[in-house]
């Protein structure tokens, strides 16, 4: 009996190709410990997220002896298991409530500038998304693995309006969807220069706040010292007090009174 022809097998590189752009995430690193006659057996899982910030985005979990190959067998799983994603702008088109086992998350839409409000797990999946502005509320577990897969739940079931148009097969009298328009980048104002210490050796001019361990500590660049016109207060001399010396001191004759007054 003739045996068929090997079916070629497709490199998986090819398979990679096609996929450009993904960015990975790692987040959770799992270690499992098994006791044998010698020992204990370690044992890795990584929880990974890949996604290329544009709609498409996959989560896998890899297991291996060591970390690097756990998390190598993670992506791959991830990477043949993308998801498109449905935008509306920067967030979701409408609120959702996913649920997977004991876990729930609540994804709401917010306005931009908002920000990805959420914990740890389902960040990594609605970033990767490329959704930049919702909010997030998690109730029951909040194990990673069931947070990711209800956030993975929640995801599939968004719809935009065309596609509940054309599920429907009619027209919603709705209202025109808002155009996105991203949120300003904030500018902090440009702060007026002051004049550098003040506090010993490298006080600016007239900065007279500062102590006077430096030879510029705190003082005026218009003194004396410094080859300038003198300063008002160093011009004026000092009047030096009056000594026991100068004082005259009166006679005995000068404090006896006339016979008189007596």
């Amino acid at each position: 009996m003739a045996s068929s022809p090997a079916r070629p097998r497709r490199d998986q590189t090819d398979f990679f190709e096609d996929k450009g752009g993904f960015e990975d995430t790692l987040v959770k690193l799992y270690r499992c410990a098994t006791v044998v006659k010698g020992g204990r057996r370690f044992s890795f899982g990584a929880l990974v997220v890949v996604g290329d910030r544009q709609g498409q985005v996959g989560f896998g979990y890899g297991k291996a002896n060591e970390v690097p190959p756990a998390v190598e067998k993670g992506v791959k799983q991830a990477r043949r298991r993308l998801m498109r994603v449905p935008l509306r702008g920067s967030t979701i088109p409408h609120r959702i409530m996913g649920k997977f086992g004991s876990s729930r998350i609540l994804m709401i839409p917010a306005a931009p500038g908002t920000g990805v409000i959420a914990s740890a797990a389902p960040r990594a999946v609605l970033e990767l998304a490329g959704i930049k502005d919702v909010l997030t509320k998690c109730y029951g577990s909040t194990s990673p693995k069931n947070l990711i897969k209800a956030t993975f739940d929640g995801l599939l079931t968004l719809r935009t309006r065309s596609q509940v148009e054309a599920l429907r097969g009619v027209t919603l009298d709705l209202p025109p969807e808002p155009e996105y328009v991203p949120a300003p980048v904030r500018q902090r104002p440009e702060r007026p220069e002051r004049g550098r210490g003040g506090r010993g050796g490298r006080g600016g001019p007239g900065d007279r706040r500062g102590g006077g361990r430096g030879p510029r500590g705190g003082e005026d660049r218009g003194s004396a010292r410094f080859g300038g016109a003198p300063a008002a207060e160093a011009a004026a001399p000092e009047t030096p007090a009056p000594s026991s010396a100068d004082v005259p001191t009166p006679s005995p004759e000068s404090t006896t009174p006339p016979a008189s007054e007596v």
